[in-house]
């Protein structure tokens, strides 16, 4: 598989987006049978590329996951600690802060 450009996995559904890390892993785990059973030095070199797709997709579906609750609480007026940078005092108390009190 080629390297993924995040620009184009951020057009794509989630249900698409989560196909495709389950077959960047398969190939992943296949990429490691052949490194361990000496397999050819191309093979070897794209275990690095799969790996780094792999997170690009991750990053993906978790800012996408993000955005989609930060707007959501916008409509509400009140914003929850997990949909924004982390606060120490935000993760200890665990208490909502409302929307004029971002820094984004």
């Amino acid at each position: 598989m080629a390297k993924i450009k995040a620009r184009d996995l951020r057009g794509k559904k989630k249900e698409e987006l989560l196909k495709q890390l389950d077959d960047l892993k398969v190939e992943l785990s296949q990429l490691r049978v052949a490194k361990v059973t000496g397999g050819a030095a191309s093979k070897l070199s794209k275990i690095r590329v799969v790996r780094k797709s792999i997170a690009r997709v991750l990053t993906v579906i978790n800012q996408t996951q993000k955005e989609n609750l930060r707007k959501f609480y916008k409509v509400r007026g009140r914003i929850t600690c997990l949909s924004q940078p982390p606060d120490a005092s935000c993760l200890e108390s665990g208490l909502k802060l409302s929307v004029s009190t971002l820094r984004w």
